[in-house]
């Protein structure tokens, strides 16, 4: 689950992180309201769940509160990957000094939440990791001991050369630490992380990411939830027993288990395609759950073609067809499917298929090729 930038900056306030003041506003009015008449330089930013918001124009200064309105008049309603912006976070701007970069991630390979820092603030981590690796400082966090002082002082010390400074970033990296952990996050992100001229420590923007598992015991996060369409298809999906991440390519994929879903959006990407997402079915034999994966992925106005790959185990062939002609009976579409079958009942289950008339091949890279192809038609 993700949060907005605003829901971020809140719970950092409440950590005892330090944060700029800022109001959030849902119109222009409210930005009339809301916004003191004081002239002083102020940032207005989009409030949105996708990156890239300074690129697309949704982060714009202002210096007096007239001219905050005007921008907050350009940014509303502005296309931003897709989403439109709805609200607008209306915060002091600060004089920067220097930026950096700091967060702390699950990592899989250390078996530990991992403390990332960097004097390159300001871009994409992924970007610094490209470009000067050498400039991340990671620490992996024994999770039976927690962050200990002096192990925030040793990566302050990395970044900051001021004693008072490292004090003040020891401090942050510790109550993140603590906010990470008692919020079950699976990421938490400080960028950037800024000295002001003054020599203030201060978060100017936050990410914060939590582990879907554990929102049962969050209730004050869950409450913070605002799905964008994508979600609440995932959502929607989840709700039927079916797993679904949305991506960026034309080839709609059905597959039953997870390898196999992965395996097949390998498939398509190596003879030249893109997956437009990841759906599992699973392993159950119910031909329901074929027709609810069919109205997402035909609901999705980029799929131009779509690659059906199941292995039938528990998962019988032969209810996947019966699901699919179900599907297509409700659904009238003219976007070719491309079907490939193999395991239990699968004789059963190209008999049915054979009868619509649908494409049926045997292998799995033969699948991939015909979806492909067709996508291009």
């Amino acid at each position: 689950m993700k949060i907005h930038e605003y829901q971020a900056r809140d719970l950092f306030r409440k950590y005892g992180i330090p944060v700029p003041e800022g109001e959030l506003c849902h119109s222009v009015d409210e930005v009339k309201k809301k916004v003191s008449d004081k002239d002083k330089l102020r940032v207005v930013k989009a409030q949105v769940l996708v990156g890239g918001r300074g690129k697309a124009g949704g982060v714009k200064l202002a210096t007096t509160k007239a001219e905050a309105i005007e921008k907050a008049k350009l940014i509303l309603g502005m296309d931003i990957k897709g989403i439109t912006v709805e609200k607008v976070l209306v915060a002091d701007a600060v004089d920067i000094d220097r930026e950096f970069y700091v967060g702390l991630i699950n990592d899989r390979n250390a078996k530990a939440v991992t403390l990332m820092a960097s004097s390159e603030g300001g871009v994409e981590i992924e970007e610094v990791a490209k470009t000067n690796p050498e400039k991340i400082i990671k620490m992996p966090i024994d999770p039976t001991m927690g962050l200990m002082d002096w192990q925030a002082r040793k990566v302050a010390l990395q970044l900051f050369n001021d004693p008072k400074q490292i004090r003040q970033a020891a401090e942050i990296l510790v109550k993140l630490y603590k906010l990470y952990i008692e919020t079950d996050s699976s990421l938490a992100e400080i960028n950037p992380l800024v000295l002001t001229p003054d020599k203030q420590v201060l978060a100017i923007d936050g990410k914060m990411n939590f582990d879907d598992n554990a929102l049962f015991r969050q209730k004050e996060i869950i409450a913070m939830r605002e799905a964008d369409e994508n979600e609440k298809k995932e959502l929607e999906a989840n709700a039927k027993g079916l797993s679904y991440i949305k991506l960026d390519g034309n080839i709609g994929c059905m597959v039953n288990g997870a390898g196999l879903a992965m395996a097949t959006m390998d498939m398509i990407k190596l003879y030249g395609g893109e997956p437009a997402n990841f759906l599992d079915i699973g392993g159950s034999s119910n031909p329901q759950k074929v027709v609810d994966a069919m109205n997402i992925l035909l609901g999705d106005k980029n799929v131009k073609s779509v690659m059906i790959n199941i292995f039938g185990g528990i998962t019988r062939c032969d209810d996947v067809a019966r699901g699919l002609v179900a599907a297509l009976d409700q659904i009238k579409t003219d976007i070719p499917i491309v079907i490939r079958l193999s395991g239990t009942n699968a004789k059963e289950g190209l008999e049915i298929i054979e009868k619509t008339g649908l494409p049926v091949v045997k292998t799995m890279s033969e699948a991939a090729q015909k979806a492909i192809e067709l996508s291009q038609k």
